[in-house]
């Protein structure tokens, strides 16, 4: 399967396990130091925004270097711990499809284009050494790795098998 179709087949697969958490769990911390399911929801929602844009740069240029982000500090400032859970499972939703569709776009020949430059060393969820050329289409395939591993922990399932 295509990363776009993992990518819409693992938001499908998840939103009738997520809309089945109540409020009352999806807003419960399991131990301190750890999230919310609605903090890991929003957190998905940010790694979405943020990789959204690194898609779309990245085939404006020569490199895979993008800035990071604070992820504690990102979902701490947005309160998601207040926001409905309906209203944050919704937005996840039509942001990973919307991020589908970006992915579909982007030719075989730019995804598959080695990048001597990088920062995926330090931004991927499987990181790339600094050393070796990378692929956004290896970044892409990282962000639904990434975006799988996060929802297992949420619905209590595991994650799938890499998606390369």
């Amino acid at each position: 399967m295509s990363v776009e179709a993992d990518l819409r087949k693992a938001v499908a697969d998840a939103v009738p396990r997520l809309v089945a958490i109540s409020e009352a769990d999806a807003s419960r911390i399991p131990e301190p130091g750890k999230w919310s399911p609605k903090q890991v929801i929003g957190h998905l929602v940010d790694s979405a925004s943020n990789n959204h844009h690194r898609f779309v740069r990245a085939q404006l240029t020569e490199d895979l270097v993008f800035p990071g982000y604070d992820q504690d500090r990102w979902v701490s400032l947005q309160s998601y711990e207040t926001a409905p859970w309906t209203e944050l499972v919704g937005l996840f939703r039509f942001f990973n499809y919307h991020l589908a569709r970006v992915i579909e776009a982007i030719p075989e020949s730019v995804r598959e284009m080695p990048r001597v430059q990088h920062n995926l060393h330090e931004l991927a969820f499987r990181p790339v050494p600094e050393s070796q050329p990378a692929t956004l289409g290896y970044f892409m395939r990282d962000y639904v790795e990434h975006l799988q591993h996060h929802l297992a922990q949420v619905t209590g399932g595991n994650a799938p098998n890499p998606v390369r």
